[in-house]
């Protein structure tokens, strides 16, 4: 029987860590030839991290992104590899670069995929389809390729190409295959949002069956800055089953053998697909020797990792986010704002997830109008998560504030300048606590406040990285909930999830008071922010069209504040950050 084994890296690089990134790809090339793997694959610009942005402008960034592959070509010895990085030709080996560093401009750049087999450099394929939208730049660095190397290697015929390349039905896949291609290796930088991991899948499915080949997905996994990866690589047989499937969120070596001869069968009894003939002459067949295996191998049996529903998804990648953000970026511990409401709760409990309870610490700057069930709510989470809790009042701090603006103020009734007084004087606490003691500040602000508006500039949007700034209000709740489900007792209290929300900044305050009840609220700005939705049609859905017009106002008019927030991660399919680019200054209106 004709064997095939494949090893995909599902690795956490880091975006300009060139040397940290070789030392994690020679690492996994190591487990791979453990694994006795004829080909192993790494992510989408595994070299660089992704994405690059504006470092590939740099020449020497791109000279060094090369060097790097030179090392890596070195430790690639007895095995195969498919390895993500940047390219300044469409096929030019790296070693006939004429110096170390060019120019800007002297060569074109590429999203490329090196192929290595036992420390060579075989050939290079250049990505042909360059996503240009969300949060995606590519148009603005690289060059699509048009190339279609096919690699010979150990009596198959491997195709490899990347990512978009293989969402299109007529493109690189449907090609290489009609070519000869046997097994598709896809390698991958693709950002997670909420329910897209089972429409990649499906997608997968469908390019394998129509194609008749093996296909392998490899993705990148681990955060980087506002994305998160999610890993969930996946191997799928010539009919669109899945073979393997890598963890969701983790790190992982997926190791299969894939049954050669039954794929070679079926696409001789199978509908042929033509190449079309504008593409024929792209089409290069490169071998790719490698020593003999000496001694049988035991047959690998793949892991297929279950699916996780989509709310564990969510709170999976937030605490993912959370971890490599502060530790990607050289921080230790953070600093949280607790309130007694759910969302500061909320980002406690992900904190101390993702990096244990004492590398978290808790501010409660109670003012005049904090109830006393938040001060009990606050202890009581504290004790539950073993972190520490530092009281500062701020109500001397208020009062002087106001003392300080009486004479100007004189003759107007307080409004919301008081309330934003409050939280400014706990912003300005926080930056001082982090500033003194090195924490990074998370800020605590909800997607549907965000979209609205409801948040204080320089007050409680002050901060480093904003936790939960992709997750509606709803979904705050309901995550807190899975929360409490897991380990021996319940760590949110049980009245933080009970009572109605409230920024207590003004006596008998409620959150209904200024916003339409979050059950309202959040699906009118699901439609509005992420499905651009007009009013009619979201009226024709069946809400009241003053509140819908009144929300539109609101999100239109808070522009200004959220282009001065701090990142959060996305969790939605368009988050308020790189997917929403709407212009400050903007005279329409759609409302």
């Amino acid at each position: 029987m004709r064997t095939f084994r494949i090893a995909m890296a599902q690795m956490n690089p880091t975006v300009g860590d060139l040397d940290g990134n070789v030392r994690r790809i020679t690492a996994w090339l190591r487990e791979a030839k453990k694994a006795q793997a004829d080909l192993v694959a790494f992510p989408e610009l595994a070299i660089t991290g992704y994405p690059p942005e504006d470092l590939l402008l740099k020449p020497r960034f791109i000279a060094d992104n090369r060097r790097a592959l030179h090392e890596i070509v070195r430790h690639c010895r007895g095995l195969a590899a498919v390895v993500g990085y940047v390219s300044q030709s469409d096929g030019l080996d790296p070693k006939q670069a004429r110096s170390s560093v060019v120019q800007a401009g002297a060569h074109e750049l590429y999203n490329a995929a090196a192929v290595i087999a036992d420390q060579k450099l075989v050939t290079t394929y250049c990505k042909w389809y360059l996503p240009n939208y969300g949060v995606f730049d590519e148009s603005r660095y690289f060059h699509p390729g048009r190339r279609l190397p096919l690699i010979r290697l150990r009596g198959t015929v491997v195709g490899v190409n990347i990512c978009e390349d293989v969402w299109l039905p007529d493109g690189p896949t449907g090609f290489q295959a009609a070519a000869g291609a046997e097994v598709i290796v896809n390698i991958n930088a693709s950002p997670f949002h909420l329910g897209k991991s089972r429409v990649r899948e499906q997608m997968l499915a469908t390019r394998a069956r129509e194609n008749g080949v093996v296909l392998t997905y490899t993705n990148a996994v681990g955060g980087q800055d506002e994305l998160i990866f999610d890993g969930n690589s996946v191997i799928l047989d010539h009919q669109g089953e899945v073979i393997a499937r890598g963890k969701a969120f983790e790190e992982d070596l997926i190791v299969a053998d894939l049954n050669m001869e039954t794929v070679a069968r079926a696409r001789r009894t199978g509908r042929k697909k033509l190449l079309p003939r504008r593409v024929a002459s792209a089409v290069e067949v490169h071998a790719a020797p490698l020593p003999s295996v000496q001694k049988p191998r035991v047959r690998a049996v793949p892991a297929v990792a279950s699916v996780l529903d989509q709310l564990d998804e969510v709170y999976r990648a937030l605490t993912l986010g959370v971890r490599d953000y502060v530790r990607k970026n050289g921080f230790t511990r953070v600093v949280i704002g607790l309130s007694g409401g759910v969302d500061s709760a909320l980002t406690a409990v992900l904190a101390v997830d993702a990096l244990g309870a004492e590398n978290v610490r808790g501010l409660f700057m109670p003012s005049p109008y904090t109830s006393q069930d938040s001060h009990e709510d606050v202890a009581e989470l504290g004790r539950t998560l073993a972190i520490s809790v530092r009281t500062i009042p701020i109500t001397t701090l208020f009062d002087r504030y106001r003392h300080a603006l009486a004479e100007t103020f004189e003759g107007r009734a307080p409004d919301t300048t008081e309330e934003n007084l409050q939280a400014r004087i706990r912003g300005n606490l926080l930056m001082a606590f982090s500033n003194k003691f090195g924490h990074l500040v998370l800020t605590t602000g909800n997607k549907s406040e965000m979209s609205v508006g409801y948040a204080t500039l320089y007050g409680d949007m002050a901060g480093g990285f904003a936790v939960i700034k992709d997750v509606p209000k709803t979904m705050v709740y309901d995550l807190a909930r899975l929360r409490n489900l897991r380990g021996a007792t319940p760590v949110i209290p049980k009245r933080t999830l009970g009572r109605p929300p409230t920024a207590e900044l003004r006596p008998n305050q409620k959150d209904e008071d200024s916003l339409p009840p979050y059950e309202i609220l959040d699906p009118i700005l699901q439609a509005y922010v992420e499905e651009d939705r007009s009013l009619e049609e979201i009226v024709e859905a069946g809400y009241d069209r003053a509140t819908v017009a009144r929300v539109m106002t609101m999100v239109d008019g808070s522009e200004y504040k959220r282009r001065q927030a701090p990142i959060g991660i996305k969790i939605t399919h368009r988050a308020l950050g790189k997917d929403r680019r709407m212009p400050i200054t903007n005279g329409y209106r759609n409302s």
